[in-house]
């Protein structure tokens, strides 16, 4: 799985991948914007106006025109905004190849940006604002951020605040598309079958004319920046969002490194030790042995400049209960950083991760966001055989020495959403 890198005279990258498979495709268009440019009164900015190319563009002037458009494909369609980055798909029939970019071209750079449209939709924003704050499991994620990065914003919710929603109108709109939607900011990535479409003979040369004919035209010059942090840490934090609850969910987090730091792969197998499965400490310590929760897990997250592992678990709402769950994940953290850490335990988590890696690789819309992401966050692609080695490579001293430099008690964050106040908690914090 190889993939074919070209930039237009504009700026704007492209990277087509033949999976050599099935006739489908995902197409991608991906965006070096998200809520960490924002500031504190326009956050939300970049989610929001990620709505709105499909509710109407140029060519295409309505959200009815565009979905029905490309349902009458059999294509799926949506888009997303991160921390760090905006992106738009489509997946569909390879043989509608000419059709998905012109529509994904159109509304990203022709987008009709209607007032009426824009009012209509902070309604809709706020409703799933309201939706967000009723799902615990994935709010208290959300609070752990805010803990790690407060006064800056990569701290900021995503979706950002009711009240800045509201107050947005079309300019703030035109203003945002000025400042980050131009070619030398975008990658378009297509993955899939490419070479399962007879209509097309000399594969990447047709597509990338279809490609230039639909952004040609496409100038200008992207200038933002976001403000960058450093880790300070020096004493545990603990955020508590009292709320009535059936369950309660937390988030221990350790602050780590950026995704351009060497040791993210040994990050990686540490969190797979930790809480990466089933058969995962964690899963087997908590939950099997002690029935505390239903689900744990450990993962990271990480950044340009800085990043974090984090275990999260819901708990029932039995205070002697999340103590112990939580004494418990400490304990087992503390052993692998006292080098308890078998040889079986690391190859076994080598082998989720790689062959997790890989599954997800059978699906083109995981083909083209890891292509697209890796260059436009990282700066480089990378092979999954790179990215497959990487993991092999590590090994139990990295793993230890990771852990010990990391899981350090007086760099804790815990992040909370239960029936529950912070004194109830404040015992953790000071052991």
């Amino acid at each position: 799985m190889e993939p074919s890198q070209f930039t237009l005279q504009n700026g704007l990258r492209i990277i087509l991948v033949d999976t050599k498979v099935f006739p489908s495709m995902t197409a991608i268009l991906l965006f070096g914007a998200g809520s960490r440019y924002e500031e504190k009164k326009n956050n939300g900015i970049a989610h929001f106006f990620e709505h709105m190319p499909f509710k109407g563009s140029k060519k295409y002037p309505s959200f009815f025109k565009i979905s029905s458009l490309l349902e009458g494909l059999g294509a799926y369609h949506n888009a997303f905004t991160s921390k760090d980055h905006t992106g738009y798909w489509v997946k569909s029939p390879v043989s509608h190849f000419e059709k998905v970019i012109d529509v994904i071209a159109d509304i990203t750079l022709h987008p009709l940006l209607d007032e009426k449209e824009i009012e209509r939709e902070k309604h809709v924003i706020v409703e799933e604002i309201n939706m967000y704050e009723d799902t615990p499991m994935r709010r208290v994620g959300e609070y752990l951020e805010q803990l790690l990065y407060q006064g800056n914003p990569l701290g900021f919710d995503t979706i950002g605040t009711k009240e800045n929603i509201l107050s947005f109108n079309r300019s703030v709109f035109t203003d945002y598309m000025k400042r980050f939607y131009h070619p030398d900011n975008a990658i378009l990535v297509v993955a899939g079958g490419l070479s399962q479409n007879k209509a097309q003979n000399s594969k990447n040369r047709q597509y990338l004319e279809i490609i230039e004919t639909k952004f040609t035209s496409w100038k200008g010059k992207t200038e933002a920046t976001f403000s960058k942090l450093e880790e300070h840490q020096t004493y545990p934090q603990m955020r508590i969002m009292t709320k009535k609850t059936e369950q309660t969910h937390f988030c221990l987090g350790f602050a780590a490194f950026s995704f351009f730091d060497k040791r993210k792969n040994a990050l990686s197998v540490l969190s797979a030790v930790l809480g990466g499965g089933s058969s995962s400490r964690l899963f087997i310590e908590v939950r099997e042995r002690r029935g505390l929760c239903y689900y744990i897990s450990t993962g990271r997250e990480l950044y340009h400049d800085v990043g974090y592992v984090v275990t999260q678990a819901g708990v029932s709402n039995d205070k002697a209960k999340i103590h112990e769950a939580i004494s418990v994940i400490l304990s087992e953290q503390d052993k692998i950083a006292k080098g308890d850490l078998s040889k079986e335990e690391l190859r076994r988590a080598k082998e989720i991760l790689k062959g997790r890696f890989l599954l997800s690789l059978e699906d083109s819309s995981n083909v083209a966001s890891f292509f697209g992401t890796k260059l436009l966050l990282e700066r480089h692609l990378k092979t999954p055989k790179e990215i497959v080695d990487g993991i092999e490579a590590v090994t139990e001293g990295e793993v230890v020495s990771l852990a010990k430099e990391l899981l350090d008690r007086k760099k804790m964050n815990l992040a909370l959403v239960g029936p529950f106040k912070e004194s109830d908690f404040s015992d953790i914090i000071k052991s």
